[in-house]
């Protein structure tokens, strides 16, 4: 039986092991280990990329987004506006720091967050609003944005899902205040283990956010403020140096397999595509479709040597972990309704037309 993984980093690893093996090299030895010369030029790199002023690389995505709301002034007992339909780290981020989550629902077509429903939950103690670029989107920011500049609010992009994405030829990670990604191995960018970063163009939040992550210091054994660890290792440096040179071609290969799933799946009844928002140039992260009997659709493809997933199987409101938060079942239906239906199919820059074809077949016969 063909397997087809959900995400082949090998394929990847392939391609820039040469590369990252002289990289690793010069680390080991020049003895380089924590903030060596590879840190630098990848934030550098990757700002620019992103196009903005300032990339400080911390350890992983979730306390990018920590460092990003802490930046930002948001104190314990604030709230920040989320998103339900997310990876439960945008919520645990603002919980962090003491502040308390305020998931809202999601628009029913790219499941991406709701600007009425957070127009509607913006209140006295409202600290910031984070949307969440999801699957390769770019969240709908301008209204975002401007609920944020009434609310007097900064505006906090979750782009852990973008790396690359646009808006009107504008870069994820490049609308609000700042933003924080994650460069955890499956991402567009992925690194060899734990990382992420912040991104701005704000001068103060960029140097704000490399004294936190650094024990509170700017100046070694000089602590203005209770800081965290958090630092962007040099390994990880290289590995994304090496995969950021490929990152365009990459996401051109995602953009492709995307538009041959659509043909391929246009003429199947029960599968929902997915569809960009206008104005959007997606990276396709994930490809979800939507599906009646998602568990035994997902589970016969699973039995069939195909990968799929799901993101995300609980909104944010309904784990255990927000229990507190008292909302209940029904309270964002269009985020409930979409985690019962949602599957993620195989996609990956080097996944073949053939290896789509399958997964399609088997999917059409789940249907």
């Amino acid at each position: 039986m063909t397997t087809i993984p959900l995400v082949d980093l090998g394929a990847q690893q392939a391609e820039i092991a040469e590369e990252v093996r002289a990289g690793l090299d010069e680390v080991f030895a020049t003895t380089a280990f924590v903030g060596g010369p590879a840190v630098g030029r990848f934030e550098a790199a990757y700002a620019a990329f992103s196009q903005v002023t300032y990339c400080v690389g911390v350890a992983n995505g979730t306390d990018a987004l920590e460092l990003a709301l802490r930046a930002a002034g948001v104190r314990p007992g604030g709230e920040v506006i989320v998103p339900a339909n997310t990876f439960i780290a945008t919520a645990e981020a603002a919980s962090r720091i003491g502040a308390v989550p305020v998931p809202v629902d999601v628009d029913p077509v790219h499941l991406l967050i709701d600007p009425a429903a957070v127009r509607a939950a913006v209140g006295p103690r409202t600290e910031a609003i984070v949307p969440v670029h999801l699957f390769g989107q770019v969240a709908p920011v301008e209204e975002i944005g401007k609920i944020a500049a009434d609310a007097g609010v900064p505006m906090i992009e979750d782009a852990a899902q973008s790396q690359g994405a646009l808006r009107h030829g504008r870069a994820a990670g490049s609308f609000g205040l700042a933003a924080g990604t994650s460069f955890y191995p499956g991402k567009n960018l992925g690194a060899a283990g734990d990382a992420g970063a912040v991104t701005t163009s704000d001068a103060e939040v960029a140097r704000t956010v490399r004294v936190i992550a650094a024990h509170g210091s700017a100046r070694k054994y000089e602590h203005e403020t209770i800081g965290m660890n958090s630092r962007l290792d040099t390994v990880q440096a290289v590995v994304l140096e090496a995969k950021l040179r490929r990152l365009a071609v990459w996401n051109d290969a995602r953009r492709a397999a995307a538009a041959r799933y659509a043909e391929l799946l246009s003429g199947i009844d029960g599968v929902g595509i997915p569809v960009s928002a206008a104005g959007n140039e997606d990276v396709w992260h994930l490809y979800v479709v939507q599906v009646d009997e998602r568990d035994r659709v997902l589970r016969e493809l699973n039995e069939a040597g195909i990968g799929a997933g799901i993101h995300y199987p609980t909104p944010v409101h309904l784990t255990g972990a927000y229990a507190d938060l008292a909302l209940r079942a029904g309270a964002f239906p269009v985020a409930e309704t979409a985690a019962g239906r949602i599957l993620s199919l195989p996609m990956f820059p080097h996944l073949t037309a053939a290896q789509q074809e399958r997964v399609v077949d088997v999917l059409a016969g789940a249907v």
